[in-house]
């Protein structure tokens, strides 16, 4: 019994924010379980450092900028993907964008800049690059959803209805879809520790309650989500669609720790 069936060697993909936070440890996750790996973003910068990595891995790799609010910028992703690998077997939807502010005085444009990235953007790739998987017959798409698609956090109303949205749209996704070969489902990552929330997590009391409320009593290591995207993006989930797989330490089945 061997573990080939969770190897991703031959397959191509394409990471859509995949050059930072999670999404950067995603694509490198990819890149060490065989796959060549596209990882893209908005941020030239970080597209070059990211390619670079996914090449000492010895996988090979393309540096191409996409915004997931600009449509036309997904096209020409996918062309020039298609152009350099012929094809793309794996999707993964990790663009995103959080901002904290009270529901009352909430402004429309800032719901609307938060559902446009996180939710319609998700929509776009899933639009533009399931249509090549359609036609292939074959394909794999992992959104990226969020403790925030099932419970509320205070003052972040934009992000958990997007979130919740990604986890509705997965499900559609997958009873549309899954007959043509091309398995739509979610990661739903619990609290991770990264440069852009340590200060929180560290030294503020949300981010006490929010470790006094994961039941392993640690906040989650990025490269922790790694293992679902591999298993998400493999021929081992080949009869797995519609699901979101919540990777959170306990977060959710938790009620009271002590």
């Amino acid at each position: 019994m061997t573990n080939d069936i969770f190897s991703l060697e031959g397959k191509t993909a394409v990471v859509i924010g995949g050059t930072s936070g999670i999404g950067r440890v995603l694509s490198l996750g990819l890149a060490d379980a065989g796959a060549d790996v596209i990882a893209s973003s908005r941020r030239q910068e970080q597209v070059e450092e990211t390619a670079t990595e996914i090449e000492r891995r010895g996988r090979r790799t393309v540096r191409l900028y996409s915004d997931v609010r600009n449509r036309a910028s997904l096209e020409q992703l996918l062309s020039a993907s298609l152009q350099s690998f012929g094809a793309i077997d794996i999707l993964i939807n990790c663009a995103g964008k959080i901002k904290r502010m009270p529901t009352l005085t909430m402004s429309e444009e800032d719901w609307a800049e938060i559902v446009d990235t996180n939710l319609t953007g998700t929509l776009r790739a899933c639009q533009i690059f399931g249509k090549h998987m359609l036609e292939r017959g074959y394909g794999r798409i992992v959104n990226i959803a969020s403790l925030n698609s099932f419970v509320a956090l205070n003052e972040v109303t934009a992000y958990a209805a997007s979130k919740a949205g990604v986890v509705s749209l997965t499900r559609s996704l997958a009873v549309e879809w899954s007959r043509k070969g091309v398995m739509v489902n979610a990661i739903a990552p619990g609290v991770f520790h990264t440069a852009m929330n340590a200060d929180l997590l560290d030294n503020t009391p949300r981010g006490q309650e929010l470790l006094i409320r994961t039941p392993m009593g640690r906040f989650g290591k990025t490269e922790e989500l790694v293992g679902a995207a591999v298993y998400l993006s493999s021929d081992g989930a080949s009869f797995v669609t519609g699901q979101t797989l919540v990777v959170d330490g306990g977060f959710l089945a938790s009620g009271v720790n002590q």
